[in-house]
């Protein structure tokens, strides 16, 4: 009697055994960005790590384009079913809603955030010869230009570019914006002096610039200062409380169950808080945040809301 109840219960129990075993085979993780990047190196990391917690492998695709909208929309659109990771990030899922007319995805509702991962600072520089040495310095130096100064940064609403604005806006300078499409040339223009300054963003490329004497470093953006530069101040110490950093999280699309979202979310923190991680990320000038999904998800709703200020003071578009 007994086996033949075992028996009859096996097809209602199979199901709800095959329910728990997540993940059964390799997961995507769309970066809408292209390779190379900060991003592409934060995605590559916690994908790595969080590979080995889950048992399966994490693939990389990069799928760059229009300011990271068409890599998210990809994300939004898949199936709900945890094998689809995307990377979020500050124009994704804050800023790109005030810079373009539509959206082809909803980044409040097509979304659950699983982590964040990490924040990138940016690095204040300003050329070799140009005659100052301190923050207080350039803000008095630039004044006396006009709007003889210029800004540069990879884009319309970057974190570079709102650095820059926040800057414009605390300090009272006129410096006007001018923007590139890729990093290498607006570091070029600095270091040869035709932009005065930048926000950039932390990278192994920028720290060696600024570490060689290519580039003059004034300061970081952000709350903290960062261990790559630990020798200097955050704006903030410095007066001028320029709060604009970037960062990358993991989103997943909306409805995928809660049981994959909590391993997804265990195997994302183990990976940001475990030491080798961290000091690789330390290493390359970003700062490890390991944040769950509802710390995260109050984390972007700030975000959007300080950056909708910053971005309206811009009067930039991308349309």
């Amino acid at each position: 009697m007994i086996a033949r109840r075992a028996l009859a219960a096996l097809p209602f129990a199979t199901p709800a055994l095959a329910q728990e075993a997540w993940p059964t085979r390799s997961l995507r993780f769309v970066v809408p960005y292209p390779p190379g990047g900060a991003s592409d190196f934060i995605a590559r990391i916690a994908a790595e790590h969080m590979s080995r917690t889950l048992g399966q492998a994490i693939v990389i695709e990069n799928r760059g384009g229009a300011a990271g909208n068409l890599g998210t929309e990809q994300v939004a659109r898949a199936a709900a079913d945890g094998y689809t990771l995307g990377l979020g990030a500050i124009g994704t899922l804050a800023v790109n809603r005030f810079l373009f007319r539509s959206l082809p995805f909803n980044p409040d509702a097509d979304f659950i955030p699983v982590s964040l991962l990490a924040l990138v600072p940016n690095l204040m520089v300003v050329p070799p010869s140009l005659p100052v040495n301190t923050v207080a310095e350039f803000v008095a130096w630039a004044k006396a230009q006009g709007t003889a100064v210029n800004f540069g940064s990879i884009g319309n609403g970057t974190s570079q570019h709102l650095a820059g604005v926040q800057f414009n806006m605390l300090t009272g300078t006129q410096m006007v914006h001018v923007p590139y499409r890729e990093s290498a040339q607006v570091n070029t223009d600095l270091m040869e002096g035709r932009v005065q300054v930048l926000f950039q963003s932390i990278s192994g490329a920028v720290t060696d610039l600024a570490k060689t004497g290519r580039m003059k470093a004034l300061a970081v953006t952000g709350e903290d200062r960062v261990p790559a530069f630990a020798e200097l101040p955050t704006l903030k110490e410095v007066g001028i409380n320029v709060t604009t950093v970037g960062w990358f999280g993991l989103v997943v699309p909306a409805g995928v169950p809660q049981r994959v979202m909590d391993k997804l979310e265990a195997a994302a923190e183990a990976a940001m808080r475990d030491p080798a991680v961290v000091a690789r990320v330390t290493a390359s000038g970003s700062v490890a945040r390991a944040q769950g999904s509802s710390a995260f998800s109050v984390f972007i709703a700030e975000e959007t809301e300080r950056l909708r200020v910053i971005v309206r003071a811009s009067g930039a578009t991308a349309d």
